[in-house]
């Protein structure tokens, strides 16, 4: 694992724990060069999946996608992080399930329901986005049609 402050390859591992009710193992490490440490978390891969996308495209699944999209959504929000994690991990477990593949729309939705019991303003942030509002005036009739 390479280090975040100095880019050596060399650290050590000095604690592991069980993180995520056993999905993945949080571990504590630190450079041997410049002796910063940090932590990495580790969870198996299994999700393989096909995503069709809008135009009828076809690509693997790819969380960092989603991750990327929904720190975008919680930016300087006060959200606990672990429970992203969790909610992007239970959304993976029912998305591998189907197994003809899944539409980007679907995933979309997904995120826009798990998001909106976690922060209202991440849910109404995402859903701007998702929604591709064209004027102020769709964004205000989303926001009174689902908090009202």
């Amino acid at each position: 694992m390479r280090c975040p402050k100095c880019k050596n390859l060399d650290t050590k591992v000095i604690d592991s724990r069980i993180a995520e009710d056993g999905k993945s193992i949080r571990r504590r490490r630190e450079c041997e060069k410049c002796e910063s440490r940090f932590t990495t978390f580790e969870r198996m891969e299994f999700v393989n999946f096909v995503v069709t996308k809008s135009t009828g495209e076809e690509e693997l699944y790819d969380r960092s996608k989603v991750e990327r999209s929904i720190e975008k959504a919680v930016y300087k929000r006060n959200v606990d992080h672990t429970a992203i994690e969790t909610m992007i991990n239970d959304l993976e477990n029912e998305w591998a399930a189907n197994k003809k593949g899944i539409t980007s729309k679907r995933i979309g939705k997904d995120i826009l329901r798990k998001l909106k019991d976690i922060d209202q303003v991440a849910y109404v942030r995402f859903a701007s986005i998702y929604h591709n509002f064209e004027d102020v005036r769709q964004f205000a009739d989303f926001i009174k049609s689902e908090f009202e």
